[in-house]
């Protein structure tokens, strides 16, 4: 299973109830923040995650919103040593940027309380064991220098109970053995193989995440198949030249996607306060069905199996909620990012 708790779903700016883009991404004991805009630490509390293990943070590009949390995120930790490191990963000119903030703002020549490294890094494998892997892929959105990320559980050959009790095999290290791919020899002398006792592969949870994108067809081959597919939806086809002005898609375009991916499940983020929530569902669907709208605090859990568990935020009228800031988008303002 991967799970994933939303921090901060707004674009550009934050909003009442939207926090700037962060999230994390778990699997087992293992923790990554992926992004962190301003605000990030506080998100981390209300959720009630803390920052318990969070020493990997990828980044999927340099614009403001997505990075300018990490001033706070890693004074904070430093301050009272929560961590004992943190590990910060991006393309050359997001780790730059970081540098620049983490280097000339939050230390301004002080050397650091814990461990900070810094890690350029192209599309491609990033993490690998057993268990579980985590990719980088390219995507497009002013510059070229943004990624998106794939969290992949390996597949797994489920242990067939009936078959080892009809070999006698008893419950304990002999089992665990069998399903670690030794085989084992019984007390009358029977050699018993993996094969014996495990089923076929069972596919693993699968989640791709992308930021930012200006474009999508680019992106079909990346995230093929996955099981649940977490991506922008800045703006509707009403405002399509608007997207493209700001190098962003579509909630119709995250759709298509979805579909042409032969995805299982779609989850929107990076929303704009001038549309409503359900609007922004219902452009999706008329491309494929099965989407939600990220909330702030939502959690999901992406099984095996394709299927999503999902736990909800507070129920409200979250697209209905005065905002200032609207009112200049509506004048023509866009989503640039810095």
């Amino acid at each position: 299973m991967i799970e994933i708790v939303f921090l901060g779903t707004s674009a550009s700016a934050p909003s009442i109830r939207r926090g700037l883009p962060a999230h994390v991404v778990m699997f087992e004991d293992r923790r990554f923040l992926v992004d962190c805009g301003e605000g990030t630490q506080r998100q981390l509390l209300k959720s009630g995650l803390g920052f318990r293990r969070l020493e990997t943070v990828l980044l999927t590009h340099a614009h403001l919103d997505h990075i300018l949390g990490l001033a706070g995120f890693l004074s904070t930790v430093m301050r009272w040593e929560i961590l004992p490191r943190v590990a910060i990963y991006g393309r050359r000119g997001t780790i730059e940027r970081v540098k620049d903030l983490v280097y000339r703002v939050v230390l301004r020549g002080a050397r650091p309380s814990i461990e900070i490294s810094f890690h350029v890094i192209e599309p491609g494998l990033l993490f690998d064991d057993e268990k579980f892997s985590v990719y980088a892929f390219p995507v497009r959105h002013r510059g070229g220098d943004s990624l998106g990320y794939l969290f992949r559980e390996k597949p797994r050959r489920p242990f067939l109970v009936e078959k080892a009790e009809a070999l006698g095999i008893p419950p304990g290290p002999e089992r665990r053995r069998l399903v670690q791919g030794y085989s084992i020899t019984l007390p009358d002398g029977r050699v018993v193989t993996p094969e014996d006792v495990l089923g076929p592969p069972v596919e693993g949870a699968s989640l791709a995440l992308v930021g930012d994108a200006g474009r999508v067809d680019d992106l079909v081959e990346e995230v093929q198949g996955v099981g649940t597919l977490v991506i922008e939806a800045t703006y509707l086809e009403p405002d399509r030249d608007l997207a493209r002005r700001h190098d962003h898609i579509t909630a119709a375009e995250a759709g298509w996607l979805a579909r042409a991916a032969g995805v299982r499940h779609l989850i929107l983020t990076h929303l704009s306060r001038r549309y409503r929530e359900r609007e922004i569902r219902q452009e999706a669907q008329a491309f494929f069905p099965h989407v939600w709208v990220a909330r702030d605090f939502d959690r999901y859990r992406i099984l095996k199996d394709g299927h999503l568990e999902v736990e909800r935020a507070e129920v409200h009228e979250i697209e209905e909620e005065p905002d200032v800031l609207a009112e200049s988008e509506r004048a023509g303002a866009g989503h640039r990012g810095v």
